[in-house]
């Protein structure tokens, strides 16, 4: 069976947005906690996904994540809650 990859986007306890990609949001997710995600999130502790996104590919979850990285937290939030 081929992998997928997710893109999904965190919300923070300082009620922020973080976005990323993997191929195991559970375990990401997880990483995020233990302060071993991203450099933002060890500042900016995740306390739930908010969404995630399933792709085929490693390079589609990629564009996706640059797309929504460049969007306003108002597009974000209408993104999250249209799913």
């Amino acid at each position: 069976m081929d992998k997928s990859f997710y893109v999904y986007i965190l919300l923070t306890e300082n009620n922020t947005l973080y976005c990323g990609y993997t191929d195991d949001v559970e375990k990401r997710f997880k990483a995020h906690q233990e302060g071993r995600g991203a450099k933002y999130t060890r500042a900016n502790k995740p306390i739930k996904i908010v969404y995630t996104k399933e792709f085929n590919t490693k390079e589609e979850a990629q564009k996706e994540e640059y797309r929504i990285k460049h969007l306003s937290k108002e597009q974000k939030l209408k993104l999250i809650n249209t799913k």
